[in-house]
């Protein structure tokens, strides 16, 4: 539950007035009444006071998931500590409660149970993994809790008919699957390709989007399990079936231990990972812990990344150039743990931004139906580099990706501006009329 803990006064000279928050508010209290057409009564505000809103979510803070996303929430809640500390948004403060599922589906049901009865949540903000926000996302809807912005790419957060409470927020699987496969198809012509994915709805939908572009090159498809933690087996068939590119639609952990086994057998493919797997600056700590007492010990980690192509949509910190990236280290440094930022960290981070942002379009009167009212009410524009859709009808968050190759020593190239297209058979495209906002032109009040 963080709070403002040291008395902080801000991020000295950067988007001060920009960020600054409405400081009145009006009390708006109520509880998750259901109406009489069986539907959930949206014109309440569980969890809401005078001076605070409590907002719920599911994260591995301890498990399997946890060395590649703990970050997630550690990001998201330093951004809330500092909106806290200008005086909230519209005079209440957020109260953040991330709770530990440690990855397991199971757990995500009894966790989310107690957020929603137990804290009496007034939304669900970024609950995070696809095999764990699959398991609660018709509990969240059919209790008319607003369930923003999972923090997973799956195809499932952008059903307006069965989840009209769930807003999507990363770039589906499909469609940065497709960008990855007009790059592969357009820039390693002629050379074999294998997939290694998860066993879940992340790699059924990567599948679908790189085989439009690259089914007949395909000679390998290696999936894994998340609670299996060895790919010996997975990059030895992809190295005996001669697969010059690998395409990773893996979690962190797992990207690191692909490329950690490639190595050790002497197979050194094209690495093309997703965004879900490819902070750098999480992978060099993955790789330097999973290389002690092994064949590969003492190898650098930029030895295992280097050249290393990754699709991204949101500012990356490796990128000095980026305002964005340097506003999320300075509130990090203010606010965080005390640990290196990293990109993980700045997903958190553009999320709480942008649900702010969204809390703050909610007004005063603030209730569900409010909050639902201000995501579909606008075309909203935040730190990522391509657009954002949250309206009636489509509830797919960001439309595309950017493509970036690792360099060495910290630095990216951008090898690819960014694109979007549709999860089918539609183009892929730049976008047009998208103009990123900026820190200093975001704003939380009227």
């Amino acid at each position: 539950m963080p709070q403002t803990r040291r008395g902080r006064n801000g991020i000295r000279g950067i988007a001060a007035a920009g960020l600054a928050l409405v400081i009145a508010a009006t009390a708006c209290t109520g509880a998750g009444e259901v109406d009489e057409s069986g539907g959930a009564d949206l014109d309440v505000a569980p969890g809401v006071t005078e001076d605070s809103v409590v907002i719920g979510a599911h994260h591995p803070l301890t498990g399997p998931a946890a060395p590649g996303y703990l970050a997630v929430s550690q990001g998201a809640a330093a951004v809330f500590e500092y909106v806290n500390a200008q005086g909230g948004v519209n005079g209440r403060e957020i109260d953040y409660r991330a709770e530990d599922d440690a990855y397991d589906p199971s757990t995500t049901i009894d966790v989310t149970r107690e957020l929603v009865i137990d804290d009496e949540i007034f939304a669900m903000m970024g609950g995070l993994g696809t095999p764990t926000h699959s398991g609660v996302i018709d509990y969240l809807n059919d209790e008319g809790v607003p369930d923003v912005f999972p923090s997973s790419g799956a195809l499932a957060w952008n059903n307006t008919e069965e989840h009209p409470l769930t807003y999507g927020w990363q770039t589906d699987y499909t469609k940065e699957a497709k960008v990855q496969g007009e790059y592969i198809a357009e820039n390693f012509s002629g050379e074999s390709v294998g997939y290694l994915y998860q066993n879940d709805d992340v790699g059924e939908d990567s599948q679908a989007g790189l085989d439009q572009y690259l089914a007949e090159d395909v000679v390998a498809r290696e999936h894994y399990e998340s609670e299996v933690s060895d790919l010996s087996s997975q990059m030895a068939e992809l190295d005996r079936a001669g697969a010059d590119v690998v395409v990773c639609s893996c979690i962190p952990s797992f990207t690191a231990l692909g490329m950690l086994e490639a190595a050790r057998i002497g197979y050194d493919p094209q690495w093309v990972v997703s965004s879900i797997g490819g902070d750098t600056v999480t992978l060099q700590g993955l790789l330097e812990e999973f290389t002690q007492d092994t064949d590969v010990e003492g190898t650098p980690a930029d030895a295992f990344l280097e050249d290393t192509l990754i699709t991204s949509y949101m500012p990356r910190v490796e990128d000095e150039d980026d305002e964005w990236a340097q506003f999320f280290v300075a509130i990090y440094d203010e606010y965080g743990e005390g640990d290196q930022v990293t990109n993980t960290h700045a997903f958190g981070m553009t999320q709480a931004v942008m649900f702010a942002q969204v809390l703050m379009s909610a007004g005063e009167d603030l209730t569900r139906q409010a909050l639902i009212d201000a995501l579909e009410g606008q075309e909203w524009q935040g730190p990522g580099h391509v657009p954002f859709s949250s309206s009636d009808g489509d509830h797919g968050g960001h439309e595309g990706v950017y493509v970036v190759q690792y360099q060495g020593d910290s630095e990216i190239e951008m090898v690819q501006d960014p694109r979007v297209t549709d999860r089918e058979g539609g183009a892929i495209e730049e976008p047009e009329g998208f103009d990123r906002l900026l820190p200093e032109e975001m704003e939380f009040h009227d």
